[in-house]
């Protein structure tokens, strides 16, 4: 009950910040609505969606930014407040679905989609060609000095250190409780519940010494930190996929063939690369969006 109770009032605050966002990246009329989760990729990817969209079909986009975490754009497009969202496999599976953990990536897609078709009538597009795993960082002079590459070696200074991790991944069944299981992870205080916009600039001002971040993060490199890497495979695939509601693609048989032009066009490089320019540069989402569909010939030629 308490679990459930802190996850409403997240979800709910969650909800009442779209109140608060830039008025520019909210559009409220649209013949479909585009939701993003709140994150600076989500923001990029949601835009990649929504441009592609109005850029190559006769249809108008509302923008539904910052909606909040994987629960909260899943229980919108069941309800039919969103018509897509960009999800990764690994979440909606073992997330939504609480399947076990499965390292195979066609796997997972398969299970995903029949089982999002049969209990909710979703789509899973095939995937727009990266994945961005959870991401295991600590600061670059702590791996340096402990010589630690990998999270079993990690696993001797835990005992030593302070986690700082976001709710979803405190809770997930992929998440943290798994993690530290595996790889035998004993901090010496209860993991720092912590926005995932604040994560790193806790970690280099050593307020917390390792976090949760994601592979395709643009700020790991630019500021020195370093992830570890995964050596048991705990964690799944994370396929970045489009997700429709079946109801909007047959009001709008256009969408489907639009949403996949986008199939297999993003790199991880790519993606780290976007998100490095509108966090590290401060460039304009909409125009870094362009730039990027402009370079992949996604543009509708005049």
């Amino acid at each position: 009950m308490k679990r459930f109770l802190i996850f409403f009032l997240l979800a709910f605050s969650l909800v009442l910040a779209i109140a608060s966002c830039n008025p520019n990246t909210i559009t409220t009329n649209g013949d479909v609505t585009v939701a993003s989760k709140d994150f600076t990729e989500q923001d990029i990817l949601g835009e990649i969606l929504a441009q592609q969209i109005e850029d190559t079909t006769n249809l108008k986009v509302a923008r539904r930014p910052r909606l909040g975490g994987s629960f909260v754009c899943h229980s919108a497009i069941l309800a039919g407040k969103i018509d897509a969202y960009i999800e990764y496999t690994g979440t909606a599976f073992t997330g939504i679905l609480k399947q076990p953990v499965i390292n195979d990536p066609k796997v997972v897609y398969e299970k995903l989609k029949q089982a999002y078709a049969q209990q909710f009538k979703l789509e899973v597009m095939p995937s727009l060609g990266f994945e961005n795993t959870f991401a295991i960082i600590v600061r670059g002079e702590d791996a340096k000095r402990y010589k630690i590459q990998t999270l079993s070696e990690a696993a001797e200074y835990t005992p030593q250190w302070r986690g700082g991790f976001g709710y979803e991944f405190l809770e997930r069944e992929d998440g943290f409780p798994g993690l530290a299981k595996t790889y035998g992870f004993k901090f010496s205080k209860p993991p720092q519940i912590m926005d995932l916009g604040l994560i790193y600039r806790a970690l280099i001002q050593k307020q917390v010494d390792m976090v949760a971040g994601n592979s395709t993060d643009g700020q790991i490199a630019r500021l020195g930190l370093v992830v570890l890497k995964d050596d048991k495979k705990y964690f799944p695939p994370y396929e970045a996929t489009p997700i429709v509601r079946q109801e909007t693609l047959r009001k709008y048989p256009q969408l489907k063939t639009a949403i996949a032009q986008l199939t297999g066009k993003i790199s991880a490089d790519e993606m780290r690369q976007l998100n490095y320019l509108v966090e590290g540069e401060l460039q304009d989402i909409k125009e870094v969006v362009r730039e990027f569909r402009k370079s992949k010939g996604l543009l509708k030629q005049a």
